[in-house]
């Protein structure tokens, strides 16, 4: 149930057409939940259906022309009343975890240059993250909206360092074990 709430936030921030919200969805909230564009288009309309959002009125023809929405007063509710909800941490379902586990059965063949390739992509996400917070979260940037989006972005940059050093470690104890074949 999370895409639109995750919908209802980008449009509270800035109210925005399907075109300019998936746009948006590839430069922030997309790095850490991430939705197709066809999927935001059609959450887009069940969001309206329900009385969430509505399209901006148009002093153009609606044809062809792109619509712009807002959230309505029962979105408000229902994302206010979606933040104080509680929900479980969901577990870790990642297919690196899965392959470790099965080179433990099959042998390690192929292994390290696909962990040297997941180093290289963290590498990279972590760069960018840090960028970011370069660019968009300076010290004097201290409203309770910067502090709480930072916060997001520091959990980005966080997990990321983990991954590295997860993969460096696992890169060590590949380096480590007998090169006997299973």
């Amino acid at each position: 149930m999370s895409l639109p709430h995750a919908i209802l936030t980008a449009l509270l921030e800035k109210p925005s057409s399907g075109l300019e919200l998936t746009r948006r969805f590839d430069r922030s909230i997309g790095y850490f939940w991430s939705a197709t564009h066809q999927q935001i288009y059609r959450e887009l309309g069940k969001l309206e259906e329900a009385g969430h959002i509505r399209a901006l009125p148009s002093d153009r023809p609606a044809r062809g022309q792109k619509k712009e929405y807002e959230v309505l007063p029962a979105g408000r509710a229902e994302l206010t009343a979606w933040v104080g909800r509680t929900e479980d941490p969901k577990p870790i379902r990642d297919a690196l975890l899965l392959r470790m586990r099965a080179a433990a059965v099959v042998g390690t063949e192929g292994l390290e240059a696909e962990l040297r390739r997941h180093l290289a992509l963290h590498e990279g996400q972590l760069a960018e993250y840090e960028d970011i917070e370069k660019r968009h979260f300076p010290p004097e940037r201290d409203t309770v909206e910067d502090r709480l989006r930072h916060v997001v972005l520091r959990g980005g940059i966080d997990l990321e360092r983990f991954w590295i050093e997860w993969v460096r470690a696992a890169l060590r104890e590949l380096a480590a074990l007998p090169t006997t074949p299973r």
